[in-house]
């Protein structure tokens, strides 16, 4: 059995963030990064199934990026993959979620996949359409947004928590792609002897021109700050007179008429 993880590697959410120079992305200077959170739920449950089997499936843990990606793949094969492959690309930040999941999908096409895993979305970009993207290109069925997970021999029972705190329960057959998020599990921490072990394991790493046709990008025009606002303007006073400060301010504020 082969599963493969994708994973991002995101700056940490306590970072202070402002637009890079060209104004289309953040300024990466003195950002400290980490796993995607939702990644790290696709991480440990691809580990507790191959615990489940045995070790019989084959774990490769996949991150598309710069030369700094390589520290949550290594910490992807220190939670237990097998093998880590790195693609490599410095633009990857300016890719739309089409010509990720289309990198992706052409490392895994010829790899015979059982299952895919990747996080329900990632926490800087927030689109959750990778991981459906690659498994329409595929032509994989997926179950998204999971909470529980289950396989037994081909089948995977995926329960998904959908709009209002509903709960759904898919079943599947594999090959297929889950998607992944909070609630699923609890993602270990690597210990020490894993730390060391994870240093022999294999390490691949690509080119992404290798696996990438050229396509139209998705651009992005402007990324800038929210626009500050005035603050709030305390009426105090008599009712009446409240009243009709109020109506005053909404007239002059959004030309409503009494």
């Amino acid at each position: 059995m082969k599963v493969l993880v994708c994973i991002k590697q995101v700056p940490d959410m306590e970072s202070r963030f402002k637009p890079n120079g060209g104004g289309v992305w953040y300024d990466e200077a003195d950002l400290a990064y980490r796993i995607n959170e939702y990644d790290e739920y696709a991480v440990e449950q691809a580990v507790q199934l191959k615990e489940q089997l045995g070790d019989a499936p084959d774990v490769t843990v996949l991150s598309i990026g710069p030369d700094r990606v390589g520290e949550a793949l290594k910490k992807s094969l220190a939670m237990g993959c097998d093998r880590a492959v790195h693609i490599q690309d410095p633009a990857a930040a300016l890719k739309d979620p089409w010509q990720i999941a289309s990198i992706i999908a052409n490392f895994a096409a010829d790899k015979g996949f059982d299952l895919i895993f990747t996080g329900l979305q990632s926490q800087d970009r927030g689109s959750a359409q990778v991981g459906v993207t690659v498994a329409e290109i595929l032509g994989l069925p997926c179950a998204t947004t999971l909470v529980g997970f289950a396989y037994d021999n081909g089948t995977v029972t995926a329960r998904r928590e959908l709009e209002g705190g509903i709960k759904g329960v898919v079943k599947m057959k594999t090959p297929a792609v889950v998607t992944c998020q909070l609630g699923l599990n609890t993602p270990r921490y690597p210990t020490l002897p894993n730390i060391m072990k994870s240093k022999k394991k294999e390490f691949l790493v690509f080119p992404v021109a290798d696996l990438l046709k050229e396509q139209e990008l998705t651009a992005t025009d402007a990324l800038y700050h929210p626009a500050k606002k005035g603050g709030g303007i305390v009426l105090e006073g008599d009712v009446n007179d409240m009243a009709d400060k109020l109506i005053g301010i909404l007239k002059e504020k959004t030309a409503v008429v009494r």
